[in-house]
């Protein structure tokens, strides 16, 4: 039944597995995230076909979070510019998300397959995002997961329209959040700086994309070499608290005044200085004509391709089905005298370090940071898994490593009630029977 389980929890609600099974047939999975599994599912009744999430009560309390979170998020909006909730089923040991079925490409693929690219299509794009960023901000919905690989086209057509996904990370702000969360080279100064934060950081996170789609780099991007990642981590932090960032030439010398005016306002380290969502869309280069004509697909995807490890150039090959391979007669190979390697000098390589890890420098690096920027770290180990941020909290110390006679562990003592004094007794009186 569409909508199956409205409360989320209790067990009178659980959808037995037959039941999606009896209405959808679920194709293979196309795509493994940090939290779930997608599949294509079809509708058996219409044919139509659906994006299907399936997370698994057993991985752990996070992954029952973002599903009850995406569930209550997804039931809550419905804008053209978001993929539309069509059914949830939770059954006793999964839950079951049916989007709508997006055909489109991601906006990296659609850049490299024009044949003409310029200001005003990047504007079109990031007016699509500030349309739903803005009405989200109106439900008082944060998202918090604001990037690029979450940004798809709905269909393959000319004019396609954007639409975002991924809504596990949302919240709705009833007061300040102080949960850091997010992609490093997308997380505001706030967030980074361990400060409570709100809808300005999503604002932050469309500065990064546009200024990505205008130049295709990031923001905040140095090249490295292999042995030098916890520096380019720490450089990193320290630039987006500062807000450290420039428009290099030639990379934006093409590009429009009124385009790097809407990028820095976007990206104000001061939230509170920050541009709106519905302030941004009416800026002369998202609802005027000061966007430019001007093709500058070559730069941008020239340094796309340089600096983004994206699916489209790092695919990964299906297995093969064995070939039968007739047996071949050993030959004798002579031995090869050994060859000298020139040695080779170091290459730069991209933001990701090989095993797509990114953390926080330790502690002692954290405090250096501190005394050399104004705003407060954090005091929790961030770790980027594959394009998705979580918290691991500094480990507690070991209480029953301490000495019994500790004052630090010991329980506080009951407190005792205080009682009156007892009236004086004259001499020769008797005591009460």
């Amino acid at each position: 039944m569409p909508f199956g389980c409205v409360t989320l929890g209790e067990k009178k609600d659980y959808n037995q597995p037959s039941e999606v099974t009896d209405r959808y047939d679920l194709g293979q999975v196309i795509k493994t995230e940090e939290f779930c599994e997608i599949f294509r599912a079809k509708d058996k009744a219409t044919g139509k076909l659906h994006t299907c999430k399936k997370f698994l009560k057993r991985d752990g309390r996070k992954v029952r979070k973002a599903a009850k979170n995406e569930i209550i998020i997804l039931k809550m909006v419905k804008h053209p510019n978001i993929l539309q909730l069509v059914d949830v089923f939770v059954t006793r040991k999964e839950y079951f998300i049916f989007l709508e079925l997006a055909t489109g490409r991601e906006v990296f693929d659609w850049i490299l397959d024009q044949g003409y690219y310029s200001e005003r299509d990047t504007s079109n794009v990031v007016r699509q995002v500030l349309e739903a960023v803005a009405y989200l901000h109106s439900l008082k919905i944060v998202h918090r997961n604001l990037k690029l690989e979450n940004l798809v086209y709905y269909n393959r057509l000319k004019n396609s329209k954007i639409v975002i996904s991924d809504f596990h990370l949302a919240k709705l702000e009833n007061g300040l959040i102080k949960e850091p969360c997010g992609t490093p080279e997308y997380l505001a100064p706030e967030v980074v700086g361990r400060q409570r934060y709100g809808r300005p950081v999503d604002c932050w996170a469309i500065g990064v994309i546009m200024y990505i789609l205008l130049s295709g780099n990031p923001p905040f991007y140095e090249e490295v070499e292999e042995d030098e990642y916890e520096n380019h981590d720490k450089n990193l932090f320290r630039k987006i608290l500062a807000g450290d960032y420039e428009f290099d030439s030639p990379y934006w010398d093409d590009i429009s005044q009124a385009a790097k005016d809407l990028v820095t306002r976007l990206m104000e380290v001061e939230q509170d200085q920050r541009i709106t969502a519905e302030e941004a869309i009416s800026h002369e280069w998202i609802s005027g004509n000061a966007a430019s004509d001007k093709n500058i697909k070559d730069g941008v995807c020239a340094q796309i391709e340089k600096n983004f490890a994206r699916a489209k150039w790092k695919t990964a090959v299906p297995p093969q089905p064995p070939t039968a391979v007739p047996p071949q007669p050993p030959t004798a190979v002579p031995p090869q005298p050994p060859t000298a390697v020139p040695p080779q000098p170091p290459t730069a390589v991209s933001l990701l370090p090989p095993t797509g890890v990114l953390r926080l420098p330790p502690m002692g690096v954290l405090h250096q940071l501190q005394k050399s920027t104004q705003h407060r770290l954090p005091k929790a180990a961030m770790c980027l898994l594959p394009r998705q941020l979580c918290l691991l909290s500094w480990p507690r110390p070991n209480r029953t490593a301490q000495p019994r006679g500790s004052s630090r562990y010991r329980p506080h003592p009951r407190v005792k009630e205080k009682r009156l004094p007892a009236p004086p007794r004259r001499r020769g009186a008797r005591r009460p029977a």
